[in-house]
């Protein structure tokens, strides 16, 4: 027996997130891009890069919420909510080919043909301003994890974490806080050492930077595109409230699989008592499922599917 699956709900935090993200790195890409141009600086330009493939980033993520909060059809009878792994493993992709790749070519560029350091007055501030609008956005990501991971570790809620646009924003505006720190670095020795090639070096930390943050982002999408079980927590309680039956005499097996940041597919093998009738075993059935989802609202499709029969088809015939 089963129940029809509900899209996911309950994302209205990780969409603020990336609204938050998203005004910051437009404003961003601007002023970077303006002042690249002024001072000839290539981690500067990388910085503008960074801050568009961002942008592109978090509409994509918003775009995959909206596709992914579609209801359940005859064509995806469980609901489309793992579009939004799609967009997210895509996302990755992103990071990796434009960010890192554009900041490394920009760097390898001009190390062979550094240019000559200009007034670097520009370029602070933009940096100054771009830090402030990041941290701010950056504050908003880790307040709004920090609501979601409970009393786990940040790696460990990062890992568990079934809604990737809560902590792609984080790993996001953390690569680009660190970006904008190599990038002053990359200025001030440029202009310091009258070196040029500072800048070249700056610009390839900062694609160093965002390859190593793409490939986590892509591991983790991976995963969660693929299939991972609900937590042990959920896992343990559906197991607990079946088992608890007395009706019931063990339960075989329990299948978990996210099909979205809030939808849970439950698939489940159980064992009743054979002088149970087939009657009995379908109102066993619908009380356990509504008890399930008062205590756990993400589970979605619920399918028990009984395995001593004899009597329940005896029953049945009677």
């Amino acid at each position: 027996m089963s129940a029809d699956p509900s899209p996911p709900e309950g994302a209205g935090e990780s969409t603020f997130v990336l609204i938050a993200a998203l005004a910051a790195n437009l404003g961003i890409a601007v002023a970077k891009f303006v002042a690249a141009g002024m001072t000839g600086s290539a981690a500067m330009l990388t910085e503008g890069f960074h801050s568009v493939v961002d942008s592109l980033n978090q509409i994509l993520l918003l775009y995959g919420q909206k596709r992914a909060a579609r209801p359940a059809d005859a064509a995806h009878p469980t609901g489309y909510g793992r579009e939004l792994y799609f967009w997210s493993f895509v996302v990755a992709i992103l990071i990796f080919a434009t960010g890192a790749g554009l900041s490394v070519y920009e760097g390898i560029v001009h190390l062979r043909a550094p240019e000559p350091p200009q007034d670097p007055l520009i370029a602070y501030i933009v940096l100054a301003v771009s830090f402030l609008l990041e941290g701010a956005s950056w504050l908003t990501a880790v307040r709004g994890f920090r609501g979601a991971k409970g009393k786990q570790g940040w790696w460990e809620a990062i890992r568990r974490s079934k809604d990737p646009p809560a902590f792609i924003v984080l790993f996001e505006d953390s690569a680009a806080l660190a970006g904008l720190l190599i990038a002053g670095a990359g200025i001030f020795l440029s202009h310091a050492t009258n070196d040029g090639r500072w800048d070249g070096v700056a610009s390839i930390l900062i694609g160093i930077v965002l390859g190593v943050v793409a490939i986590l982002l892509a591991r983790e999408s991976k995963g969660l595109l693929i299939g991972e079980r609900a937590s042990p927590e959920l896992v343990a309680a559906i197991r607990s409230a079946i088992d608890a039956r007395p009706e019931v005499v063990r339960v075989d097996e329990v299948i978990t699989v996210h099909l979205g940041p809030r939808s849970v597919f439950v698939a489940t093998s159980v064992d009743f008592v054979d002088s149970v009738s087939a009657g009995a075993v379908e109102r066993l059935i619908a009380d356990v499922e509504l008890r399930l989802r008062n205590d756990w609202p993400e589970i979605g499709s619920v399918y028990i599917k009984p395995r001593s029969m004899v009597n329940v088809v005896e029953s049945t015939a009677s």
